[in-house]
């Protein structure tokens, strides 16, 4: 038998498979709304206690966070969220979603896992599976977190704000994965900045109401949400340095009811993505900037109005415990290990390592098919062939999806865990 812990602590992965891939297909068919995990919490709890693990449930909400202690060590945590997004599912799978639940503004909607949430509960509670049954092969502490609310941005700062840290042993490391429109079986570390931060923005700017056959009695906000909008265009081109990457787009605007009636106001939403504190306050300042002085040029008749929500931190994987990970991986996976290049996506999770005080990484994991991404690739149809998380069509394999996404996160927290 190998002398080495992490292959030793893996040979347990047997065990995970026979409920794995079961457990993912009903969380797949069951998804629940942020802040509405109610179900996939209580499936996690249960699970986690028959593993021997001290329990906390509805940290932040619905948060669940597990701990097994197993002798003096680090505390490495691992971390997992859990909602699904109000997206139909057109995946055809068999255990394809056809729930339907009411969200936060009261609107019915469908919801579906289109984001690989279910995959990432999936193989964190296998990584827990396999730390109780494993035992004599490390020490230390293993932190489980299944954390709500990512894609409504605030479940991280939920379980904080709920008192989470007073909860928790030592942590020395945390460390969390997501699952991406990449070949299954590929794995892919970054260190420093990796996930964009963003900023939502809801800027209402007003005109003068009027009738559609006497425009010179208004001012009409819709023509200035007109010039906003191409106007907004040029930060990124004339005002973000070229080295720098950011991405500004106006995802909505509203105004008016009626063909033959000039609105008296209208509301524009702006979603920012930066890689830098400083891009960010560039393109914020500039955005009130445009928007006041576009509001003056039309002789609006009341100031612009901006409300800033839905915001997610950067994510900054430390160099050291992103070295010290990929490290690890690359010597369980061997060239399956790549560099992941900086993502425009956004993520909560740095909130919790941040307000722990402790440093952290974020990696990916491929989830399709792999000889459907590559007929995809040779065909020159990646961005037409190939479903990205949030796609009613993306539905990461099973195989090996769950098996990788599990081992990646047994062979990274065993970089601390393992017996000297």
């Amino acid at each position: 038998m190998t002398a080495d812990p992490t292959a030793r602590i893996l040979s347990t992965m047997p065990n995970v498979a026979e409920w794995q891939a079961d457990l993912y297909r009903a969380l797949h068919a069951h998804p629940e709304l942020s802040h509405q995990e109610s179900d996939t919490a209580r499936v996690v709890a249960d699970r986690l206690r028959g593993w021997g693990f001290d329990v906390h449930e509805q940290v932040g909400g619905t948060g669940v966070v597990g701990l097994l202690r197993n002798g003096p060590g680090p505390g490495v945590l691992l971390r997992a969220d859990m909602d699904a997004l109000p997206v139909a599912e057109a995946t055809g799978l068999d255990y394809a979603s056809t729930v339907r639940a009411v969200d936060a503004d009261g609107h019915d909607v469908p919801v579906m896992h289109a984001c690989g949430h279910d995959v990432h509960v999936s193989c964190l509670l296998g990584a827990a599976q396999i730390f109780a049954e494993g035992r004599p092969h490390w020490h230390g502490t293993v932190i489980a977190l299944f954390q709500p609310a990512e894609e409504t941005s605030d479940g991280a700062r939920a379980m904080v704000d709920d008192g989470l840290a007073g909860k928790l042993p030592q942590v020395d490391v945390a460390l969390a994965q997501h699952v991406l429109p990449a070949p299954a079986g590929l794995i892919a570390t970054r260190a420093g900045a990796t996930l964009a931060s963003a900023d939502s923005i809801r800027i209402t700017v007003y005109g003068r109401g009027a009738h559609g056959s006497m425009p010179q009695s208004a001012v009409d906000p819709v023509v200035l949400a007109a010039m906003i909008v191409v106007r907004l265009q040029t930060i990124v081109a004339r005002e973000v340095a070229p080295a720098e990457s950011a991405v500004l787009t106006i995802g909505s605007i509203t105004a008016g009811t009626k063909s033959n009636v000039i609105a008296d106001h209208a509301v524009l939403q702006l979603n920012i993505r930066t890689y830098s504190e400083q891009t960010r306050q560039t393109i914020l300042d500039a955005v009130r900037r445009i928007v006041t002085a576009e509001c003056m040029a039309s002789d609006s008749p009341r100031p612009p109005e901006f409300e800033l929500f839905d915001h997610f931190p950067l994510t900054t994987n430390d160099s050291d415990v992103t070295a010290r990970v990929a490290t690890a991986l690359t010597a369980h996976f061997g060239a399956a290990v790549r560099e992941l290049p900086a993502q425009s996506a956004s993520e909560d999770f740095s909130e919790i390592p941040n307000a722990l005080g402790v440093p952290y990484t974020y990696w990916g994991i491929g989830g399709i098919d792999p000889a459907v991404y590559q007929r995809a690739v040779e065909e020159n149809r990646v961005a037409v062939d190939i479903p990205v998380n949030h796609s009613p069509a993306f539905a990461p394999v099973i195989t090996p999806t769950l098996a990788v996404g599990t081992e990646a996160l047994v062979v990274a927290a065993m970089s601390w865990l393992a017996p000297a």
